[in-house]
């Protein structure tokens, strides 16, 4: 035990460890509040189709020998949200249909993108990195810290500003129309939001498992509440608490931060699902 706080000590001395765990807090928080709604209006895939998205876009960045790919990344991101929302409205290609097509597709472009034109003699660890976010967390810059500040900041004032639109389109979008509110825009301001924490997460998590982070600690939070407030605070604390154990463990264990923080959200759904299932049989 002694030895396990020496390294954490030894670890939490350098900066470059703070800046992942502000932005890694910061990430899990916005991505838990935006997992509740995605999972209930059944967007939960347009997380992956957009992660997918941002790996081809970095490619792209990579390709182009840009300093910050965020430039690329981010917009890139965005218009795809944009048209996957406007596709999955399209009747000749369904939403899950269009999501796979844009997903897959870039995917493939980014890779073979990545061998066509290497910026480096270690393409596979490069792609592995991108993908599963390896040791991307802790090579972030003063500048990567403050624009993940400020566009957390965004994400949670949006949020918070126009919560009960959200949450009336997100259980009824027909009589959110029928009462004036603009649900395709308020739908439009969702998948932009999406596409922001694709962008942010990609540093913590990897482009594979960014959907993880998204929905395990909305699902986790759905076993024991009902109500959608309820929800949002229990999945926000899950998110959370699993991101800085995973961060941690990965720092004394030497694993992989997004595997290391999946895996917290895995064990923590497993504990949930277990304890609703008592109380289940308790009721019963």
């Amino acid at each position: 035990m002694a030895e396990i706080i020496e390294k954490l000590q030894h670890s939490l001395s350098f900066s470059i460890v703070w800046y992942a765990l502000i932005v890694g807090l910061l990430i899990s928080l916005c991505s838990s509040l935006l997992g509740v709604t995605l999972v209930l209006k059944r967007f939960s895939f347009i997380g992956d189709g957009l992660s997918h998205v941002a790996f081809g876009a970095m490619a792209v960045a990579s390709v182009v020998g840009l300093t910050n790919n965020m430039f690329i990344v981010l917009p890139v991101t965005v218009i795809a949200a944009v048209l996957l929302l406007r596709t999955g409205q399209n009747t000749k290609i369904k939403g899950d249909a269009a999501i796979a097509m844009i997903s897959v597709g870039t995917l493939a472009v980014g890779y073979m993108l990545m061998n066509l034109f290497p910026t480096s003699s270690n393409i596979s660890g490069d792609v592995c990195g991108t993908l599963f976010g390896s040791t991307l967390i802790l090579s972030l810059t003063p500048f990567d810290v403050w624009l993940c500040i400020g566009m957390s900041a965004v994400v949670l004032v949006i949020f918070v500003l126009f919560y009960n639109k959200i949450f009336s389109v997100t259980f009824d979008e027909s009589f959110s129309k029928a009462t004036g509110i603009n649900s395709d825009g308020y739908n439009l301001l969702i998948a932009i939001i999406t596409a922001l924490i694709i962008v942010l997460a990609m540093n913590l998590v990897g482009s594979l498992l960014i959907s993880a982070l998204i929905i395990f600690p909305a699902l986790s939070a759905m076993r024991l509440f009902k109500s959608f407030r309820s929800v949002i605070i229990c999945s926000a604390v899950i998110s959370v608490v699993c991101a800085a154990a995973g961060m941690l463990i990965s720092l004394v264990a030497s694993t992989p931060v997004g595997s290391t923080i999946v895996s917290a959200d895995i064990v923590v759904f497993l504990v949930f699902w277990l304890i609703s299932a008592i109380m289940g049989k308790t009721k019963t």
